[in-house]
């Protein structure tokens, strides 16, 4: 079968690339003839065999380019056509979109149908039914959904998108564009990392109906089951240090449980918030081993994420090396953490309701040692790769042979 994977960035920088390009290498070992289409950079590691990307947009540059942005991250009719010219020559039996938005632009939905081809795309975050792509409000600091049934003005209102309002307008314009042309009713099958997203799209338009399937995400299963353990006496949350990562209510719970140990992997715009706490350590971005090790002998793991988690890959992986899960009741978070089985979950999103829930998990042993014992269990309802590639293919083929 002949793949055509669509990315935005076509070297590892995020979840969406990583999710492709461990996919697409899993799928030419199992004989499928990958290619890809996304922008051009330096760092590119794939690409196609006609050589042909969208021109770079940098949008932290002062050349006089960026002045045309506005307008092509709207509609880019170049990548509408050099998609259609990369279709032209590997004829593709199927094409995987992923994050497309700003750089692609839904307008190569066009150019793909075009062509006849069927089109499958997985949804990484709520950017078709949220102009900021999060369902959250950053200024309150809460999730927020008025765009989804309402209207789009409150983007506006509220300078949802990086607290511009000129930023927030072009979102609201390219969101309502697409709606007004249904453009998403062109593609054939939505591939939704949790029940949630799936609702979340059902709920707001009426033809997603038929197109939607969730598969939890995956992991790289053997990589995490053979860690070594040597359990330690640290809390321990990985992710983006940022506010609607749940970052002030981690500083909060901190200072309320100053006889337990935190360590904090990752970086981001927020970090000043967690400084100077005695109890937590900073360890920087991680990943490869250092990252496995660093979990995989936590306590607990702590993701107490204030916006709507999709299906987050560190509760996986906790799982996965029989590490107990911290988080909150909302999104994708509550989907995969069985409340009292494999963590305990948090339904007050505050410094002192994650602190309680924290000291509950850790402190009644009896619950603690089934908690762990759950989650060595529970790996064998995580997804390996094959799993899901095996699971995709068939998707595929009801779609070719459609």
């Amino acid at each position: 079968m002949k793949i055509l994977m669509v990315n935005k960035f076509l070297y590892p920088r995020g979840g969406s690339e990583s999710y492709m390009l461990y996919l697409a290498e899993h799928l030419k070992n199992m004989g499928h003839e990958i290619e890809f289409f996304g922008m051009y950079d330096e760092n590119n590691t794939v690409g196609n065999s006609k050589g042909m990307y969208t021109q770079n947009m940098d949008f932290h540059s002062k050349g006089l380019s960026r002045f045309l942005y506005p307008f092509k991250i709207i509609f880019s009719f170049e990548a509408k056509k050099k998609i259609m010219q990369v279709i032209d020559d590997f004829k593709p039996d199927i094409v995987h979109m992923n994050n497309i938005n700003f750089q692609l632009t839904p307008s190569i939905i066009y150019g793909i149908k075009k062509k006849k081809i069927p089109l499958v795309q997985t949804v990484h975050d709520y950017q078709m039914i949220c102009p900021n792509h999060l369902l959250y409000n950053f200024k309150k600091n809460v999730p927020c959904e008025k765009c989804v049934n309402g209207s789009y003005i409150n983007c506006i209102k509220n300078k949802c998108i990086h607290n511009s309002t000129i930023k927030s307008i072009l979102g609201v314009i390219e969101a309502k564009f697409y709606s007004l042309f249904k453009t998403y009713k062109k593609v054939d099958l939505f591939v939704c990392p949790s029940n949630f997203l799936e609702n979340k799209l059902l709920s707001a338009k009426k033809f997603y109906k038929g197109k939607t399937k969730t598969i939890h995400n995956f992991i790289d299963k053997e990589k995490f089951a053979a860690t070594s353990k040597v359990e330690e006496d640290y809390i321990v949350f990985v992710g983006r240090l940022s506010k609607e990562k749940g970052i002030e209510n981690i500083a909060g719970a901190a200072k309320l449980l100053s006889e337990y140990n935190f360590v904090v992997a990752g970086s981001g715009p927020d970090e000043d918030v967690l400084k100077g706490i005695p109890n937590i350590k900073l360890a920087g971005f991680l990943n490869g081993d250092e990252l496995t090790y660093l979990m995989g002998n936590a306590k607990v793991l702590i993701l107490p994420s204030v916006c709507y988690e999709n299906c987050p890959l560190s509760i996986l992986e906790a799982h996965s090396m029989g590490v107990p899960v911290v988080t909150m009741n909302s999104g994708g978070m509550a989907e995969l953490v069985k409340n009292g089985v494999t963590g305990t979950l948090v339904n007050e999103p505050t410094p002192k309701g994650i602190a309680l829930k924290i000291k509950e998990t850790i402190e009644n042993e009896d619950y603690y040692n089934s908690l762990k014992e759950n989650c060595k269990n529970e790996k064998d309802n995580i997804l390996s790769v094959k799993e899901y590639a095996d699971i995709l293919i068939k998707e595929y083929q009801k779609l070719i042979a459609r």
